[in-house]
């Protein structure tokens, strides 16, 4: 059943000059209100280094029906939009096919293009560092900041450093990290990570982001008008913002040629980040590479319209050079991607340009939450890049899975996700790196495949036992199968006996005219 406020035609939202609603990027996503108040699902519970267990934390959020519905008709809106605009543009699957074998010709000559970066970024007065993980990343950050006497830091949105932890190692050394991204800001304010990596706090309702705001600002709790929050948060944050003693920024692309990169924001908070300040520090993944200025038209067409639906974002933002009178860091930041690089099987996810367009159509991301997922990266693309920070930790995601494909078949750069979540499960059978009852379902479930005969008189005896068991024997804390599914009605012919039986009926058919026409 659809949200009755997106088959509502009322015009609330965003307008045009003509008055008319606007029907591209956030203008078109109708503002939908939940019906009842149910607190909001928690994601899941990480313990160390221990296997995350994603379906339990799917199932809290599923049993918040109306997160769970407004999630996923949200996410649907957005994959809609994204249909749309797509058609738009004749050559789209020309671009999509341009854009994978730029990055595949990048990454294949990355050591390159990062030593033609470096000298460009240097020769234009910036300084470049290099990271290997995480940890290095943040200790070269806090050394900048401890260089010039910097105490606050405020932070456009970046995935990176989420998967670096640099918030907490920041607060961990006094230094006060502020969000300028609106949903990373709320997220922040929640002490949670980003749910989606273009739409952070898209699992949180109107009525959540008013009981945060209440919690740290002391705003109405009752109160979840969207215009009535947004501006609250201004006023809260904004002063903090012209005080920084730093800028931080991630970066969409980096250019070898020109030494520079660009920002592709909906909300200018990184331009604010990198101006305000006279500091202003640039965490960029490796993989951002692209090899000159010209292929950048191909990948801005790309990925506002796979992101949001939108011909592209409000702001794109070229920066090259410090600000007169002031001074910029950039940080290239290896952590864990060069030895993905040598994963023949896994290389390719490096051309992730980070749309989020494969969450926006997956099913069980959209009905599960981003944080079930208990990662940095979520959804189908999470299922391929967390495993390769982690093998055991992640070691159930690539089971939470439908493999139907669709994913694969929006990504704006080829990528084959679904064949690689398919390529991890192998993986982490022949590792060892699933539970002991499932290994063991799997290896009977092998040996049962590779003799037909066997495989077809148990199925023929499942089919009969299933017709005649009571329920209680079939829906049992046992056959987690039947969690949450109906077990369908079991046929009264295989389909091999089906086929024997017609297939001999045809030749007995067939044999006469045969006869004849000799």
């Amino acid at each position: 059943m659809i949200h009755p406020d997106l088959l509502s035609d009322h015009r609330e939202g965003a307008v045009g000059q003509d008055g008319q609603r606007l029907d591209h990027a956030e203008g078109t996503s109708r503002p939908m209100r939940s019906r009842i108040r149910e607190p909001q699902p928690r994601g899941a519970r990480v313990h160390g280094s221990s296997p995350i267990d994603q379906s339990e934390a799917a199932a809290r959020f599923i049993a918040a029906t109306e997160h769970e519905k407004m999630h996923d008709e949200r996410l649907w809106d957005l994959r809609k939009k994204r249909d749309r605009v797509m058609h738009c543009i004749e050559e789209w699957e020309e671009l999509r096919e341009l854009a994978s074998q730029i990055k595949q010709h990048t990454l294949a000559n990355l050591d390159q293009y990062l030593e033609q970066f470096e000298a460009a970024a240097t020769a234009n007065g910036v300084t470049v560092h290099w990271a290997a993980d995480g940890a290095e990343h943040n200790k070269i950050v806090h050394g900048i900041l401890r260089d010039h006497g910097a105490k606050t830091l405020i932070k456009s949105k970046s995935m990176l450093t989420e998967e670096c932890g640099m918030r907490s190692y920041m607060a961990s050394v006094g230094i006060e990290v502020i969000e300028t991204d609106l949903g990373e800001r709320i997220q922040q304010l929640d002490n949670e990570d980003p749910s989606h990596v273009v739409v952070p706090a898209v699992h949180k309702l109107r009525g959540d982001v008013a009981e945060v705001f209440a919690r740290e600002f002391g705003t109405d709790p009752d109160n979840d008008d969207v215009h009535y929050l947004a501006e609250q948060q201004r006023q809260a944050t904004r002063p903090l913002i012209l005080g920084a003693d730093a800028g931080m920024t991630g970066a969409n692309f980096a250019v070898a040629e020109t030494g520079s990169f660009v920002i592709c924001t909906n909300e200018g908070n990184a331009d604010l980040s990198a101006n305000v300040p006279r500091l202003h520090i640039a965490s960029i993944g490796i993989e951002k590479l692209i090899p000159r200025i010209e292929h950048l038209g191909v990948f801005v067409r790309l990925l506002s319209r796979s992101a949001l639906g939108s011909p592209m974002t409000q702001y794109t933002s070229h920066f090259r050079a410090p600000r007169r009178g002031g001074e910029m860091h950039i940080v290239l930041v290896d952590n864990g991607r060069t030895a993905r690089l040598g994963m023949e099987e896994f290389w390719t996810s490096l051309k992730c340009i980070r749309c989020g367009a494969c969450m926006n159509t997956y099913p069980v991301y959209r009905r599960s939450g981003g944080l079930s997922y208990g990662a940095t990266y979520s959804g189908p693309i999470g299922l391929i890049l967390d495993p390769t920070f982690d093998r055991r930790k992640y070691s159930a995601l690539p089971f939470s899975s439908s493999l139907n494909g669709s994913c694969s078949n929006v990504c704006p750069v080829k990528i084959n996700i679904h064949e690689q979540i398919f390529a991890w499960r192998k993986v982490m059978s022949e590792t060892h790196e699933i539970p002991l009852m499932k290994a063991a379902m799997m290896k009977a479930a092998g040996e049962l495949l590779s003799q037909p005969a066997l495989y077809r008189a148990a199925i023929t005896a499942a089919d009969s036992a299933l017709r005649h068991l009571p329920k209680f024997l079939i829906y049992n804390p046992i056959n987690t199968w039947t969690r949450g599914r109906e077990m369908p009605e079991a046929p009264k012919q295989t389909f091999h006996s089906w086929w024997k039986q017609h297939r001999m009926e045809g030749k007995a058919g067939a044999a006469p005219q045969d006869g004849g026409g000799a």
